[in-house]
C-alpha cells in the first residue's frame, strides 16, 4: 500500500512481489473503513513527546500528489458493500 502511494501507480500496476493487486486494494479499503489506519497512526504517535504527539499527523508533499484523470467522477454516497464505521 505504501509503495503504491509513494510511486503514484494504479492498483493494477502493483508489482507481483506484493501479491495480487485486488487483495492489496481490498485490504487497504477495509482498513480505511474499519479504522485500522487510525490505530496504526495512534500507535506511531505513542512514541512521540506528549507535547508534539497530539499535533502529529501524516504529511504528503503536494509536488508528487496528482489526481488521476478519472478522479472527477467520485461517488457521492459511501460504498454500500462495507458497514459504516462503528458497526460491529
Amino acid at each position: 500500500m505504501f509503495f503504491r502511494t509513494r510511486t503514484n501507480i494504479s492498483w493494477r500496476d502493483l508489482p507481483p512481489c506484493y501479491g495480487n493487486w485486488e487483495t492489496v486494494y481490498n485490504r487497504h479499503r477495509r482498513w480505511s473503513m474499519d479504522g485500522t489506519w487510525a490505530k496504526i497512526l495512534d500507535g506511531l504517535r505513542a512514541g512521540c513527546d506528549a507535547e508534539e504527539g497530539a499535533d502529529w499527523t501524516v504529511s504528503v508533499d503536494s509536488t508528487v500528489v496528482r489526481a488521476h484523470q478519472h478522479a472527477a467522477g467520485a461517488r457521492l454516497a459511501p460504498p454500500t458493500d462495507f458497514p459504516p464505521k462503528g458497526t460491529p
